[in-house]
This record gives structure tokens, C-alpha cells and sequence, in this order.
């Protein structure tokens, strides 16, 4: 009876530790080393939010754009100052333009419109002409949507207005000069004329006054329209240069203020 009964006893044993036919035993505990939630699908990104794209920027034209002034028409020359009013620069060349008795055309930024009305209405008060040089010298304006081009122009010149009440602005000035039809059109349609120029010193470059009186002595023709800069930057080079380009410019040409 001793042999059978130890045998029965090593089967019970053995059927308690593996829990088998009970229906009560615990699992098996998960291994420490396995990872969370293995057996779940990573859930699903969020979807990014697309932005919508810019819009592609027009090529320049290979060459300049009909319609643009570059002439006064005459045999005289017209004297034009881009990028400013600035409070630094506008009020000497000013006084030299006064001093001298000359009127020029003055291509005012809206940006800088705003910041100095006092400076634009000395301007039209003393006789100048007033051009519309964008809202804040986009040099890749024109090659925007027309929207966006007729949005600038009439925002430069309703701010020239709030400083000039019916100012006349009969000219805008592309920023760098970098025309397109689409500019030349909006322009026209807001009643400007696009004025572009025939003699560029590169002042805005700061070479020295002499280099720039140079520059304008042997490009100026007769009815040439000469680009300047009494803002964007220091232009005491300009202001130095400025009364013997006038000088010389009244003795060989005449100086005329754009109509």
C-alpha cells in the first residue's frame, strides 16, 4: 500500500502546481521586460494642417515695360528724391532746392508718409511734386498678385492724403525700378504714370559726393530724369553733392519739375 500511496500523493502534488483542471489559477504574470499595451496598434496621427501655398511671384520681364516716363519731354532735366520723407535728410535738401530755386519731384514711401505728414506738406507747400514710391519699397511688388499691387499703390496715396488733403499724385515709382506691365497697368487705372529714370549716380550705394557729381554730369541729356535719394539710409553724400549737380545741371540743361 506504501508505493501506491506515495504515488497518489506525487500526482496531486503535481496537478496543484500546474492548476491544471481547477479553472481558478492565476495566469502566468507578464514578463518585466515586455513592453505596454504590446499586443495595440500606435494610434493614428493627427492629420497636419495644410497652409495654403503663396503665390508664385511673376518673372520680370526680360526688358522694361511700355509706358513709362523717362523723359520730361524737353530739353530741361527734372531732379527726383526717392525713399523718404526722412527727418535727417528731407529738410536740407529742402533748403537747397529753395535756396536754389529749384522744384523736384519727391517718391515718398507710405510708411515714412506716416511717420513724418509735417515733412510731406512741406513739400507740396513748396511748390514740389509728390510720387507714390509704394507702401514700404516692396522691391518685388510688381511681380505680385494685381490685388496686391492695387492694395499698396491706394494705401501709399490715401496716406499721402491724410498728411495733404487732395494732394495731387499723379507718378508712381516702382521700388528698384523692377517694372512689370501688371505695375504699369494698376498704376494707370489709379491715374499715376509710371516715371522711371535716365541717370542713376547709385547715391543710394553712398559713394562719395564727388564720385556722384561725376556720375550725373556725364549721363545727363537733354530731358533726362535724375534719380537721387534723400531717404533708405545716410545720404550726407547726396546733400554734399547736391549744389554742384544743381549748379551744373541749371548751367548745361535747365532743371524743370515733372508735370
Amino acid at each position: 500500500m506504501r508505493p501506491r500511496l506515495l504515488l497518489a500523493c506525487l500526482t496531486g502534488l503535481t496537478l496543484l502546481l500546474s492548476g491544471c483542471g481547477t479553472g481558478s489559477a492565476e495566469p502566468n504574470p507578464t514578463p518585466a521586460d515586455a513592453p505596454p499595451s504590446a499586443a495595440l496598434p500606435d494610434p493614428p496621427a493627427p492629420p497636419s494642417p495644410t497652409a495654403s501655398p503663396k503665390p508664385k511671384l511673376r518673372p520680370l520681364p526680360a526688358k522694361l515695360p511700355a509706358g513709362l516716363v523717362r523723359t520730361t519731354g524737353g530739353k530741361k532735366v527734372a531732379l527726383t528724391f526717392d525713399d523718404g520723407p526722412d527727418p535727417a535728410w528731407t529738410p536740407k535738401v529742402l533748403d537747397l532746392l529753395k535756396a536754389a530755386k529749384v522744384k523736384a519731384t519727391f517718391c515718398v514711401v507710405g510708411t515714412q508718409v506716416r511717420k513724418h505728414p509735417e515733412l510731406v506738406r512741406r513739400i507740396a507747400r513748396e511748390g514740389h511734386q509728390l510720387c507714390n514710391h509704394s507702401w514700404n519699397h516692396d522691391l518685388n511688388l510688381a511681380r505680385r498678385p494685381v490685388a496686391e499691387i492695387r492694395a499698396d499703390l491706394t494705401r501709399t496715396n490715401r496716406e499721402i492724403r491724410r498728411a495733404v488733403e487732395d494732394a495731387k499724385v499723379p507718378y508712381y515709382r516702382q521700388p528698384g525700378g523692377r517694372w512689370t506691365a501688371e505695375v504699369v497697368k494698376v498704376a494707370k487705372q489709379l491715374e499715376m504714370r509710371s516715371l522711371h529714370w535716365t541717370v542713376d549716380p547709385q547715391d543710394w550705394a553712398r559713394p562719395t559726393a564727388a564720385t556722384i557729381q561725376k556720375r550725373v554730369q556725364r549721363a545727363a541729356r537733354p530731358g533726362s530724369v535724375v534719380l537721387l535719394h534723400d531717404g533708405g539710409g545716410n545720404r550726407a553724400a547726396t546733400l554734399a553733392a547736391c549744389p554742384k549737380v544743381i549748379a551744373a545741371l541749371k548751367r548745361d540743361h535747365g532743371i524743370t519739375r515733372l508735370r
